[in-house]
């Protein structure tokens, strides 16, 4: 037979090293459910109330609370304490008036950055390729596992400001010289700069961005390079306080 523990439980040694936990304290852990985000790109809500906010003492408060549709992850209640919840992904917690937006530490750690309720209903999401349907329409496939019909022009690396929880594109932030960049990997994670040159490489290697910060100036691939603005982000971030 099959373990069937092993579908829902995970050993903690294996734990993606971004979750707030102590490998040494217990064997298992949670196990994040499929959903939107990759298991090694997110953490299950369970360890967003217990571990990060603090909200429940243990498993079984957690689910209470879920259970009650407390906690919406993009405007939409979940129920499942096994969810995933990932990069730019928008916690709230109405009864209690907290809205978080998860961003990135600069280890790469996802964390729960504290946002005001009028910046709840929006999130930010990375074209990551596209295809073009039936009807001569195009189907968007966006970072987080949403995909978006449209009839607009948009390139890979762009970023749509979604309304939530209806996931219309409200804005886009175009991926081009001049924009703000977010960087989501490498040596240079959660720095922020302005793009100064993109470089399409017809090959096998990635194209690579050239970005511009107050200290200097460094080299990141461009799948790294997550645009949050042009002259200012649009979302608050991390220090922002």
């Amino acid at each position: 037979m099959a373990n069937m523990g092993s579908r829902k439980h995970l050993k903690r040694f294996k734990a993606p090293k971004m979750w707030p936990i102590n490998i040494k304290e217990e064997t298992w852990t949670t196990k994040t459910s499929a959903g939107p985000h990759a298991l090694y790109e997110s953490i299950p809500l369970v360890m967003v109330l217990r571990d990060i906010l603090g909200l429940a003492a243990n498993s079984r408060e957690a689910k209470i609370i879920l259970n009650n549709s407390e906690v919406l992850v993009d405007g939409i209640a979940r129920k499942d304490h096994r969810f995933p919840v990932g990069f730019m992904d928008v916690i709230s917690i109405p009864k209690i008036n907290k809205y978080y937006r998860v961003l990135q530490d600069y280890k790469g750690r996802l964390v729960l950055h504290e946002i005001e309720e009028k910046d709840s209903t929006f999130k930010l999401a990375k074209v990551l390729n596209k295809t073009t349907i039936k009807g001569g329409k195009t189907q968007l496939n966006l970072q987080g596992g949403r995909n978006v019909i449209t009839e607009d022009d948009y390139k890979t690396g762009d970023v749509l400001l979604l309304n939530i929880p209806e996931q219309t594109i409200a804005d886009v932030i175009k991926c081009e010289e001049g924009s703000l960049g977010l960087i989501t990997g490498g040596k240079h994670i959660s720095e922020i700069g302005k793009i100064s040159e993109i470089t399409i490489t017809q090959s096998s290697k990635s194209n690579t961005a050239l970005i511009e910060t107050e200290e200097g100036s460094f080299l990141t691939l461009a799948k790294y390079v997550f645009v949050i603005g042009q002259d200012k982000p649009v979302i608050s971030l991390l220090g922002d306080d």
